[in-house]
């Protein structure tokens, strides 16, 4: 993937996500992370009390959102309407969830923007990232947010690095994406729109869209039928 191809625009439809406004202010999505909290309190702060509930500070939740018994919900947080979080989901704060997702048993939030229609159903963890519309993760999947070596995160594309400025930084997944169970994004990584990891994958760098990665040095373009 070249650097142009991880713009906002190319990545994501911002018609289907209540953070479009904090998007449209950058150039590359890992930019708005340290704004998600922000964001999040400005824009709960206006939502209506007819449409949502407010549990705890700074937390607002969608009447026709599901959240079970045993989840935990830290703010600052906004769920979606329909979405659905299940239980021993554990957000711990700094979460923007769309609507219709699906916050599954185990899985863990943190410092995201989850786009409408997304689904981490089973044990994930999904740290200082952001998923766009209608993406998956497999059971088990998780975004990888620190370095070992705890340096700042550099994206590699094609055409060059970019120096982030951050230590944490997990994965930006583009709409329609397809993350395989167990595979482990590791910190720094960019996909593409409607590419599909394959299972067990440990990735890294940026991903081009429609395509199909089965592991380091073998990536397939995606056939039009």
């Amino acid at each position: 993937m070249k650097k142009e191809n991880a713009r906002i625009p190319e990545m994501y439809d911002l018609s289907h996500t209540m953070a479009s406004g904090l998007l449209e202010s950058v150039t590359y999505p890992w930019e708005a992370l340290p704004k998600i909290k922000e964001f999040i309190l400005k824009t709960g702060a206006g939502l209506s009390l007819e449409e949502y509930d407010h549990p705890a500070d700074d937390v607002w939740i969608h009447k026709t959102a599901k959240v079970f018994p045993s989840a935990y919900i830290a703010g600052p947080c906004i769920i979606g309407a329909g979405t659905e979080v299940r239980h021993c989901a554990f957000i711990r704060g700094s979460a923007l969830v769309g609507e219709n997702c699906v916050v599954g048993n185990s899985t863990e939030l943190k410092n995201v923007i989850l786009f409408d229609n997304v689904q981490t159903p089973h044990y994930n963890y999904v740290g200082d990232s952001i998923l766009g519309y209608k993406s998956h993760t497999g059971a088990g999947a998780i975004t990888s947010n620190v370095k070992s070596d705890k340096k700042l995160v550099t994206v590699h594309f094609e055409d060059g690095d970019v120096e982030t400025g951050l230590k944490k930084f997990g994965a930006m997944i583009g709409d329609f994406v397809e993350v395989g169970c167990g595979s482990v994004l590791n910190p720094g990584t960019v996909i593409g729109r409607n590419t599909n990891i394959y299972p067990l994958s440990s990735v890294r760098g940026a991903v081009n869209a429609a395509s199909i990665y089965k592991h380091k040095g073998e990536i397939a373009q995606k056939r039009e039928f």
